[in-house]
């Protein structure tokens, strides 16, 4: 295999994964607020506040991992 075949495999690969994890970590803070929005109904404001803060925080660590990957293309 030529060494730019295998930087865009890899980049490929690396975006898949940062991809998947945002996914994973964005499903498991939903979960979380919805279960404790159902235990606390008064705090639904502030518990949408910090889902949105933590939301925003994990795509960014995704983006700047899927950066980092497509950067891997650069390196033949």
């Amino acid at each position: 295999m030529d060494a730019s075949a295998l930087a865009y495999l890899a980049a490929g690969i690396g975006a898949g994964l940062a991809a998947i994890g945002a996914g994973i970590g964005i499903g498991r803070i939903g979960g979380s607020a919805v279960e404790g929005a159902a235990r606390q109904p008064e705090a639904v404001g502030q518990i949408r506040q910090l889902f949105i803060l933590g939301a925003a925080l994990i795509e960014g660590v995704a983006l700047f991992g899927i950066v980092v990957a497509l950067l891997l293309t650069l390196l033949k």
